[in-house]
């Protein structure tokens, strides 16, 4: 029998309008909510994400953020 989902934990996010609009257009293409597509997301964090890419990709944001802060 499937879990239940039951959204219990809540936390104010700030994301940038570009992953704003990622995650929107990727809650409307699964045709679920945005809090759904971000419980999927975490919840299959391992098996959705290519951990070579993953960490590629965390080292090039990290290497950006300074200046996307300013």
């Amino acid at each position: 029998m499937p879990k239940r989902l039951r959204l219990t934990r809540r936390f104010p996010v700030a994301m940038t309008n570009d992953a704003y609009r990622r995650l929107n257009r990727f809650a409307q293409e699964a045709d679920i909510t945005p809090d759904e597509a971000l419980t999927f997301l975490f919840e299959h964090f391992n098996s959705v994400t290519h951990e070579e890419n993953l960490n590629h990709r965390l080292r090039l944001f990290k290497a950006e953020l300074g200046e996307r802060k300013a």
